[in-house]
């Protein structure tokens, strides 16, 4: 989740660019085989807290000797991306793939006390060769700003994870098509229920993730950030002030 996106292509251009580049609109749309993901969720995210904030903590230490993570890799790396065709089938293919990738970052350069560390001045962790999906090199830039933001669901911001303690928590459990707006949901909830890193009341004012603030345009749709974020949170004050200035730590979420 790059808080300053170098995302210069207008929208309709990045979103053809998508469709060309990854073959969609095919009508027989098939998902990866997640069971292997899933036991690596469930094996190494629980949760913990770091930095006194309250969160899914991965165990990198375990995760970057896991056969099963490996596996994980090879799997996505190998998959035909051309099979899928239905949006929740996309949507739920790349939100995985870009949290996987991130786990990968950090996993393969572990320790580290933040992913940017792997990146530089010059070469930021956003815009290195992250790993291979469907036989094609990508970065962490590509998949988030150049495949899915311009699908649309402001709810990827609450779902992908850039191994950071104040991004939204890492789910256990590998999203699907048949239950992404169910999951979806519920992760924006849980991240505005979260007073250390999604939304507090200070004095009056809501305060919300700088996330709402770096990418506020993509809630145009949903009735702009409050829009959005009354939704999940029907208890706050009418006419309070709003702003999108928490503090953002770029820790490791895990160790």
């Amino acid at each position: 989740m790059n808080a300053t996106p170098h995302w210069r292509l207008p929208f309709a251009v990045a979103f053809l660019m998508a469709l060309s580049f990854f073959g969609w609109d095919r009508a027989d749309a098939v998902e990866p085989d997640w069971e292997g993901y899933k036991v690596v969720l469930e094996r190494h995210v629980h949760p913990g807290s770091v930095n006194a904030t309250r969160l899914n903590r991965v165990k990198y230490t375990d995760l970057k000797n896991d056969p099963d993570f490996a596996a994980t890799i090879r799997s996505i790396a190998a998959f035909d991306v051309a099979t899928l065709s239905g949006s929740r089938e996309k949507l739920a293919f790349y939100i995985n793939v870009y949290n996987i990738l991130a786990l990968k970052m950090v996993a393969d350069h572990w320790p580290v006390k933040s992913i940017k560390d792997v990146g530089s001045l010059f070469g930021p962790v956003w815009k290195k060769d992250a790993g291979t999906v469907g036989g094609r090199t990508v970065t962490l830039d590509q998949v988030e700003h150049e495949i899915l933001r311009p699908m649309g669901d402001p709810r990827v911001h609450m779902a992908i994870v850039c191994a950071s303690v104040s991004c939204p928590d890492l789910r256990r459990e590998p999203y699907v098509a048949a239950n992404l707006d169910r999951q979806l949901d519920d992760q924006a909830r849980q991240f505005l229920m979260n007073e250390a890193k999604g939304l507090v009341i200070e004095g009056g004012v809501v305060k919300l993730s700088r996330i709402f603030s770096w990418f506020e345009d993509d809630f145009g749709n949903s009735g702009g950030v409050m829009g959005f974020v009354r939704r999940y949170r029907d208890d706050l004050p009418k006419d309070a002030k709003t702003e999108a200035d928490l503090p953002y730590d770029w820790s490791v979420n895990g160790e």
